[in-house]
């Protein structure tokens, strides 16, 4: 996590956004409860982490046409601009930690990885706000 976040400052971005901004770049503009779900923070969590995206220029929250009560969070044109570096940062990291591994045993890994995370993923999640692979 530490490499991640030391290729990430310098592009004014921090691993704990990548699941908003992904989020947001695959499926436009939602609401700070899809948000919740997606991410699968708690609320008072996903309040500070948006506060923190909009203090940085990532996030804007403008009114939701569909229900007057409701606020959509979008990402920000700078967001948009910055995101294909942090992804290519991040690349860069899994490389690295990747190095001298082969292609076999990385596919190996990944599946295994896999495997774990479907062991103990959270039935309650909404399949339609899981992440698209």
């Amino acid at each position: 996590m530490r490499r991640f976040e030391e290729r990430l400052r310098p592009l004014g971005f921090g691993v704990a956004y990548l699941p908003v901004a992904i989020a947001l770049e695959e499926r436009g503009p939602l609401q700070q409860k899809d948000l919740l779900r997606y991410a699968r923070v708690e609320q008072p969590t996903m309040a500070a982490l948006l506060a923190r995206m909009e203090r940085d220029r990532l996030i804007e929250r403008k009114s939701d046409p569909t229900d007057a009560r409701a606020r959509l969070v979008a990402l920000t044109p700078r967001a948009k601009s910055v995101l294909a570096s942090v992804k290519e940062a991040m690349a860069a990291v899994v490389e690295e930690a990747m190095s001298g591994i082969s292609e076999a045993d990385r596919n190996v890994l990944v599946m295994s990885l896999q495997l774990v995370v479907h062991n103990l993923k959270d039935e309650t999640v909404d399949p339609a706000l899981e992440p698209r692979r």
